[in-house]
C-alpha cells in the first residue's frame, strides 16, 4: 500500500530537496509530465496561487500580467507554460527586488516559444518523477543509494515478500499518485485517456505542430516497443509502418519525437561517456523509455496478465530478452533516476560499440566516479550475471564505488567477490 498522511498526499523524496531550494533560491522551476503530482506538492508550499490552467484566471493575466508576481511567497504559477512570458516576468522580479521573494513554477510542456532569458542563475529546475518502487511503500526499503555512492561499500542486508507478480503489477498500476489507487479497468481507462490528452491536445496546447496522429500514435508504440533497448531511431521508425501505413519520414518522426520530449512523456537514458577515465569504444546511442512504464504497456495494447504470460508486440525491434524483462528495468531505471537526485548524481547507461559489454544503470557523482548497476528479471543470481560488473571494475579501479545486481529476489547481500545483490524494492536514495 502507498503511504498517504492523513490529508492523502503520499511523500515524496523530492520534497526535501525542494524545501531546501526554497529556503534559499528566488525561484523554482517543477517539471515534469502531467499527472506527475507538481501541483499538490507545489500547493503545499505556496501561499498564493495563480493557476494558468483556469481560462478566467488565464484572461485575468493577460489583462494584466503583474499580477502574477503579486502576493505573499512563495508564489505558486501553475502551468506557466499557458503564458510564456510568466518565466521572464518572474526572472525580471527576481533581479529587480532588494528582498526576498520565492516563486514555484510548474509546468507539463515546455513551451513552443522560449523565454528570452534562460533564467540561468535565477530560477533552478527541478525534474518530478512518477512514484519511485520505494515512495510506493510495498516494503520497508533496506539499502540506500547514498551509502553505495559513499564509497564505503556498506553492508547489505534485508529481506522483502515482493514478488514477481507484485513488480508486474506496479508496472501496470503506473507511478501517477492518482492513478495508482483505482481498480484495473479504470486505471486502464485513465492510462489510454492520458495518451488521447496527449496526441489531441496538449501537443497543440504546446505549440507542436503534428498533422497526422495517427502516425504518431503508431511511432509511440513503436517507441514504447523499444523500451529499455538502444535501438536505432531509424529501427524505431521502420518498426511505426502497420499494414499499409508507410513508415513516418526523418524528419516526420524527429517532429514527433521532439514534441513527446516536449511533454516530458519521453525520457531517454544518456550514453555514460565518462572524461576522467580511459574506456574505449563506447557507444553514444541513449537507452528508450517513457515516463513511466506503464504508459509503455497502454501504448502496446498489453495489460498485467499479458505481460506477465509472456505477451509480446508486434512490432519488429530488436530487443535480447522478454517484455517482461524490458518493462522491470524501466521501472528501476525510472526509480534511480529519484534516488540518483536526491543525492545529486546522474544517471545513465553505458556499452561499447560491439555490444560486447553493457551495463544498464550508471550513477554518475559530480566528481566522476560512479555506482554501476545492472537489472536481472531473476530472483537468483549466477557469475555469468556479474561478468559486466567485473569488466568494468577492472577498468575503473577506485572510480567503482560500489556495483550490484537489481532483482527480483527476496534478500539483499554481498557475494564473495563483493558485488551487491539488491532486490529492487529494498533499493531508496
Amino acid at each position: 500500500m502507498d503511504e498517504f498522511r492523513l490529508d492523502g498526499y503520499i511523500p515524496r523524496i523530492v520534497d526535501r530537496r525542494l524545501d531546501d531550494l526554497l529556503s534559499g533560491l528566488p525561484a523554482i522551476s517543477l517539471e515534469g509530465p502531467r499527472a506527475v503530482g507538481k501541483t499538490e506538492t507545489a500547493l503545499r508550499r505556496a501561499r498564493t496561487v495563480h493557476r494558468l490552467d483556469d481560462d478566467q484566471q488565464l484572461e485575468l493575466v493577460f489583462g494584466d500580467p503583474s499580477r502574477l508576481v503579486e502576493g505573499d511567497p512563495p508564489v505558486l504559477i501553475d502551468e506557466w507554460q499557458r503564458y510564456p512570458a510568466s518565466w521572464d516576468l518572474v526572472r525580471r522580479h527576481v533581479d529587480d527586488r532588494a528582498t526576498k521573494s520565492s516563486f514555484l513554477l510548474t509546468g507539463s510542456a515546455a513551451p513552443s516559444e522560449r523565454p528570452t532569458h534562460s533564467g540561468a542563475g535565477r530560477i533552478v529546475t527541478l525534474r518530478m518523477h512518477p512514484l519511485s518502487l520505494s515512495e510506493r511503500s510495498l516494503t520497508a526499503p533496506t539499502v540506500s543509494l547514498s551509502e553505495m555512492l559513499s564509497g564505503e561499500r556498506p553492508l547489505l542486508a534485508g529481506a522483502c515478500g515482493v514478488t514477481l507478480a507484485d513488480y508486474t503489477a506496479e508496472i501496470a498500476r503506473s507511478g501517477f499518485p492518482g492513478i495508482r489507487p483505482l481498480g484495473p479497468l479504470l486505471r486502464t481507462d485513465l492510462l489510454d485517456g492520458y495518451l488521447d490528452r496527449v496526441c489531441d491536445y496538449d501537443l497543440d496546447e504546446a505549440g507542436a505542430t503534428i498533422r497526422n496522429r495517427g502516425a504518431l500514435r503508431r511511432w509511440l508504440a513503436a517507441y514504447a516497443a523499444s523500451t529499455a533497448t538502444a535501438t536505432s531511431f531509424a529501427a524505431v521508425r521502420n518498426a511505426a509502418a502497420e499494414g499499409s501505413a508507410e513508415p513516418p519520414s526523418p524528419p516526420t518522426a524527429a517532429a514527433h519525437r521532439r514534441a513527446l520530449e516536449q511533454l516530458w512523456l519521453i525520457e531517454e537514458l544518456p550514453a555514460w561517456l565518462p572524461t576522467r577515465n580511459r574506456l574505449r569504444r563506447l557507444a553514444s546511442a541513449p537507452k528508450h523509455h517513457l515516463a513511466d512504464p506503464a504508459l509503455a504497456l497502454r501504448c502496446l495494447g498489453i495489460d498485467e496478465s499479458g505481460l506477465l504470460e509472456g505477451q509480446t508486440t508486434d512490432h519488429a525491434v530488436p530487443r535480447d530478452g522478454t517484455l517482461l524483462g524490458a518493462m522491470f528495468e524501466s521501472l528501476v531505471a525510472l526509480s534511480l533516476r529519484v534516488y540518483a537526485q536526491a543525492n545529486r548524481a546522474r544517471v545513465s547507461h553505458l556499452r561499447t560499440h560491439g555490444g560486447e559489454h553493457e551495463v544498464d544503470l550508471i550513477i554518475e557523482r559530480a566528481d566522476g566516479r560512479v555506482v554501476a548497476l545492472e537489472v536481472k528479471l531473476s530472483a537468483t543470481v549466477k557469475d555469468r550475471d556479474i561478468r559486466h560488473l567485473t569488466w568494468l571494475a577492472e577498468r575503473l579501479g577506485d572510480d567503482l564505488l560500489d556495483a550490484a545486481i537489481i532483482t527480483t529476489g527476496k534478500e539483499a547481500y554481498r557475494r564473495r567477490d563483493g558485488i551487491g545483490v539488491i532486490p529492487a524494492a529494498l533499493l531508496t536514495a
